[in-house]
């Protein structure tokens, strides 16, 4: 799903908002989080999952062209964990057997 696709489908939902006003609603909400995440705050919604910010230490890597090795400074990355409730209802809706035609061979 894409944003474009949750502001239609909010939309739909409630009729009572324009298009535009829940793509207000939509990109009010993501740049509020957004915000909160660049301040090293932490995110939860109960029932749906929370969001924090993750340190990655500094390492050395390779550079797969030329082989040499090269410094990979340290980064702050968002990190996403779903709560029990929807880890129990992707759980409960999903197909048994593999998702992509081509796991199954």
């Amino acid at each position: 799903m894409t944003r474009s696709d949750l502001v239609a489908l909010l939309a739909d939902r409630f009729a009572q908002l324009t298009q535009r006003d829940t793509e207000f609603a939509v990109k009010a909400i993501l740049d509020a989080m957004s915000d909160a995440l660049a301040r090293g705050h932490r995110i939860e919604i109960r029932g749906f999952g929370s969001f924090s910010v993750s340190r990655r230490p500094p390492r050395v890597g390779r550079n797969p062209r030329s082989g040499e090795q090269v410094v990979i400074p340290e980064k702050l990355v968002p990190h996403f964990k779903p709560g029990k409730a929807l880890r129990e209802s992707v759980d409960s809706q999903v197909p048994a057997g593999p998702a992509d035609p081509d796991d199954a061979r």
